[in-house]
């Protein structure tokens, strides 16, 4: 399999890190993870608990790859059965303001994206198609 640091060439290998860091922050999921893991340790059925919509899977693999890049910690404590907590790292940390203030931004205009939307369907006579990727 093919990475996207293997696609870029030399010269734009830091803009496509720059690139999958906003990707990777801006996530559907990671916002709310990061959010979460910003207060303090927190246990993998918390983050399930508070990460409203989120598959098992789906968080599994958002946390690894939140690991991954630096932003989250994962420490297996010996008990049984084993308890796993997640924390975030100073640079997930310093993120924090920016990702609340930008959930509160979306709180605050949640109504009027809403009604954007529906005038937008009914002048174009109904939802626009996600794109289709082609190659």
């Amino acid at each position: 399999m093919t990475s996207q640091k293997d696609r870029c060439t030399s010269g734009q290998v830091g803009a496509c890190t720059v690139r999958e860091a906003l990707d990777r922050v801006g996530g559907k999921w990671s916002i709310g993870i990061l959010i979460a893991a910003s207060a303090g340790p927190i246990r993998f059925t918390e983050l399930e608990r508070r990460v409203e919509g989120i598959s098992r899977r789906m968080l599994t693999l958002t946390l690894r790859n939140l690991e991954r890049d630096g932003l989250l910690v994962r420490q297996v404590h010996p008990t049984v059965p084993p308890r796993v907590e997640y924390t975030a790292t100073p640079m997930a940390r310093e993120l924090h303001e920016s990702l609340v203030a930008l959930t509160r931004w979306a709180e605050r205009h949640r109504a009027a994206i809403s009604a954007a939307r529906a005038a937008y369907d009914r002048e174009h006579q109904g939802p626009v198609a996600k794109p289709t990727q082609t190659f």
